[in-house]
């Protein structure tokens, strides 16, 4: 008995819309795209419950013939490549001839399109494949595409989708990126009737600042790098204006839009030590190629691309970045307070080879007078040097004990760690907890030391604390003297939008003022005064880093991103007043082990390790 068979059109199309379009953001490309191809000049986006209900595009392009309107709907009919070779000389966004067959196949479409000189236009509707109207109509030049109810007819893909607000911000996501590879087209976004954008045609630069803030203007630099092969160009942004959450940087090759680790490796690798540590620079950055030379036939989001040179390709991200930095004198210079091994002549003296050394060359006896060092000094450098390279180690060994929840506010750890915390206690305070590197804070327990970081011990007391608010709905609030005004750009004032009512219930008092402006009348009372904007930024990018992890529920999200924003930071000097409430708040928490985030909030040294250590080997 034969049991091999042809699928229906029907379910093979709702298979291949599985790969093509994963979500409303995916329909938003690839209609986006094609009005983009169609030569149009200004190009408006709608859409309602995040793209669920409808998503409409509307251009003043070319239009389609009677004919091509149908046509389109057809699995791999496409107006952009006649033989195999044309897949490689590819100008085009579209040229699989997917896309709409995919949504037509797993949505309602209304499909009007009218071709320029034409007298009347053609409407077409569809519904899961089915034609169901096609007529001639009455409609502006170009094209209008809603595409209604996605993934009707496959409620398991439609119960995979997010909230609201993220799937929102996918489509701002996807919005940004078309735009900014076309900066001459006019663009508009609405949200439920409420327009978020309103783009007008320019330059690049004139085109970051509509979308990210007319701020950005000072706070970029232009690259350019050229040779005959390929050219890099577009904007990086200054070191001193890195943020915390990777995002807002933009890679295109033939003003495509794609992700590649390896490129961005190339432009982060150009900045070297000039970003504080976990930053990321903005940078939007196009490469043009002949297009024989990669292939974007990789997958049907055409979001990877394969080079011919790749080493070629990467050394022009990263010499690009690195001559624009420079150029614009953002690049670091040398320290001389610090590099005082340059000697007059500008070459370099040997450096001493341990840090033993060094302290040598200031010792100090106890009566305060200065020393000669030991004859036994080498072999003691040879010891010292074996013993520092096992000292990491051991503090990896034993803080790697507790096994910690990354996400919950409760303690989950084995009997050895509970033991291990028990033993955590306070001795009569002989030697005041002190700081180390304005990062750490070392304080003497009974068994030995134990060492704090205090910026993650910081966010776990935090952590804590805001989610016991959000139970209690007690807070306390202070009042800022002079209300402080801030705009933000479209999407983060989105997200602020909804987040609003819950942050003002932890003592937060911030209200709209203006289109995308917010007023700040006063902040939670355990919050230091005097950088309240960028707190509130700050938390904005943490939320927004937060809203793909499922397993935390969204005021858990709130607690873990204003913790991480608002605690203190490494770098800062604490008082010894400081340290020592920063312990009892920690050993006070449910989960002192860790941070929201799962990193570890403090590791112990017994006074048997450190015996074991100071042992001749």
């Amino acid at each position: 008995m034969d049991i091999i068979r042809l699928l229906p059109d029907n379910i093979a199309n709702q298979i291949a819309a599985g790969e093509v379009i994963q979500r409303p953001a995916s329909a938003v490309k690839e209609i986006m795209e094609n009005a983009i191809d169609s030569g149009a000049t200004h190009i408006k986006l709608i859409v309602k419950q995040a793209g669920k209900s409808l998503i409409q595009v509307i251009d003043n392009g070319c239009g389609m013939s009677e004919t091509d309107a149908r046509m389109c709907f057809e699995k791999h009919a496409t107006s952009k490549i006649r033989s195999a070779d044309d897949l490689f000389n590819i100008r085009t966004m579209g040229f699989r001839g997917e896309a709409l067959a995919s949504i037509a196949a797993i949505a309602q479409v209304e499909l009007k399109t009218r071709q320029h000189g034409e007298q009347l236009g053609t409407c077409i509707e569809i519904e899961g494949m089915k034609v169901l109207k096609q007529e001639p109509c009455q409609t502006p030049e170009g094209t209008s595409l809603a595409i209604k109810n996605l993934f009707f007819n496959v409620p398991a893909r439609r119960n995979f989708l997010k909230s609201d607000a993220v799937e929102l911000k996918n489509i701002i996501e996807e919005f940004q990126r078309i735009s900014l590879a076309n900066p001459k087209i006019g663009f508009q976004l609405f949200s439920n009737d409420n327009e978020l954008y309103h783009l007008k045609g320019g330059n690049l630069k004139q085109r970051i600042t509509q979308l990210f803030g007319d701020n950005y203007a000072q706070r970029i630099v232009p690259v350019e790098e050229k040779s005959y092969a390929l050219e890099v160009y577009g904007f990086v942004g200054k070191p001193e204006y890195s943020k915390k959450t990777r995002g807002e940087q933009y890679v295109y090759v033939n003003n495509r839009f794609i992700k590649s680790a390896y490129l961005n490796h190339a432009v982060t690798a150009a900045y070297s030590e000039m970003l504080p540590k976990d930053s990321f620079p903005f940078y939007v950055l196009f490469l043009d190629i002949d297009p024989s030379k990669i292939d974007v036939n990789v997958h049907p989001a055409k979001h990877e691309i394969k080079f011919e040179d790749e080493k070629l390709v990467y050394t022009f991200f990263n010499l690009g970045t690195k001559h624009a930095l420079g150029a614009y004198s953002v690049s670091p210079t040398l320290d001389f307070d610090q590099e005082d091994h340059l000697n007059k002549a500008g070459g370099f003296e040997q450096q001493p080879r341990t840090w033993l050394e060094i302290t040598q060359q200031t010792m100090t006896n106890r009566e305060g007078k200065k020393f000669a060092p030991p004859s036994n000094f080498e072999p003691m450098t040879r010891r010292e040097e074996s013993n520092m390279k096992n000292w990491e180690s051991a503090f990896d060994t034993i803080g790697s004990k507790p096994k910690v929840s990354t996400h919950s506010s409760k303690a989950n750890y084995d009997s050895d760690a509970e033991d291990n915390l028990l033993e955590i206690e306070p001795v009569k305070e002989v030697v005041p907890p002190h700081q180390i590197h304005k990062k750490y804070i070392v304080s003497q327990i009974k068994s030995g030391f134990i060492l704090i970081d205090q910026q993650a011990a910081h966010e776990r007391i935090l952590f804590e604390r805001y989610l016991k608010i959000f139970e209690t709905k007690k807070h306390e609030s202070q009042r800022s003297l002079f209300p402080q005004n801030f705009d933000l750009n479209v999407s983060d004032a989105q997200i602020l939008r909804e987040i609003l009512p819950d942050i003002n219930n932890l003592g937060f008092d911030i209200q709209e003022f203006g289109k995308n402006g917010f007023v700040i009348h006063g902040f939670p009372a355990d919050i230091q005064q005097g950088n309240e904007r960028q707190i509130v930024e700050g938390l904005i990018e943490q939320y927004k880093e937060s809203l793909s992890v499922t397993k935390l529920t969204r005021r858990e999200k709130l607690a873990k991103s204003i913790a991480q924003s608002s605690a203190i930071k490494t770098g800062r000097t604490l008082s010894i007043e400081e340290m020592r409430t920063l312990i009892d708040e920690l050993f006070a928490c449910e989960n002192a082990f860790a941070a929201p985030n799962g990193r570890f909030t403090f590791i112990t040294l017994s006074n048997d390790e450190l015996d074991k250590r100071f042992e001749n080997r």
